[in-house]
């Protein structure tokens, strides 16, 4: 593959297009012709609206396991076997190289491959919801299969997705507690921020608007700057000041020991969702 190809040449097949699929469908397209990216859903409506929202191709399973370069897997975790039985005559049947992309939290390359009944190249991602407006956190582990210059292919194809990170397998369900199931933990920690503006009398779309600006300043202000969160957020509190008495309440209703504790439940589920 060449460089050229990332614009030119490379075929990017999705084969499931809901929420986590369709984030990065529109992600690829940002760099991607699109009669480069191929759709296929189990609802044949949902990739036909998709490929006429992105000027993609409207596909099928068999297609896009015998034609494209990189095949995205987009279902459950407990759907992938099937999935997989479906399409490995397809791929079997192949005699160039193509690279099986799985955002299935919970399984492994290796059960990816041999679900699909070869040791394919293999990259395994785990996404998150902000991927739809270019903002993602992407983890990733690029199998033993898998050449430098396919991975450089992946990663400039995908870039309009946001920002990536290699991270070993083992460590993956880790990684994605805090960035795959992070932004619902960060979702509700605003509409919480909001209803509490609420109550001190704020409109509600002004709270809401408040609280998401404030969240989105504070996590590139920790990227930007390479501070500690706790030295940011002892800048923010004065003594004898309202900030300390908000964050003395949080620590009394144990915040912090409560977000622990729902990424390591994440965590530990992610390794039984087989």
């Amino acid at each position: 593959m060449t460089k050229d190809k990332v614009l030119t040449g490379a075929r990017l097949g999705f084969i499931g297009v809901g929420h986590m699929g369709g984030a990065l469908a529109r992600a690829a397209r940002r760099r991607l012709e699109g009669e480069r990216m191929l759709l296929a859903n189990r609802t044949e409506a949902k990739a036909a609206a998709l490929a006429k929202e992105l000027g993609a191709s409207l596909s099928n399973n068999q297609t896009i396991a015998g034609n494209a370069d990189y095949i995205f897997l987009g279902v459950k975790p407990q759907m992938m076997g099937e999935l997989l039985n479906e399409l490995a005559p397809g791929l079997a049947e192949r005699q160039d190289r193509f690279v099986l992309v799985s955002m299935a939290a919970g399984l492994s390359i290796q059960e990816i491959q041999e679900m699909a009944g070869g040791t394919y190249p293999v990259i395994r991602i785990m996404p998150n919801t902000p991927c739809s407006i270019g903002e993602g956190m992407i983890l990733y582990t690029r199998g033993p299969g898998v050449t430098e210059e396919e991975e450089r292919v992946f990663l400039e194809a995908m870039a309009g997705a946001g920002r990536f990170s290699p991270i070993p397998e083992r460590l993956m369900d880790a990684g994605a507690a805090v960035a795959g199931c992070g932004p619902a933990f960060a979702d509700l920690f605003v509409e919480a921020l909001a209803d509490g503006g609420v109550a001190c009398g704020l409109p509600r779309a002004a709270a809401m608007e408040f609280a998401a600006q404030m969240l989105v300043g504070s996590a590139r202000l920790i990227l930007e700057s390479s501070r500690h969160p706790g030295e940011l957020k002892d800048a923010v509190c004065s003594p004898g000041g309202s900030t300390i008495q908000g964050v003395r309440k949080l620590e009394e209703a144990g915040f912090r020991g409560a977000v622990m504790n729902a990424v390591i439940a994440a965590c530990e589920k992610s390794g039984n969702l087989k």
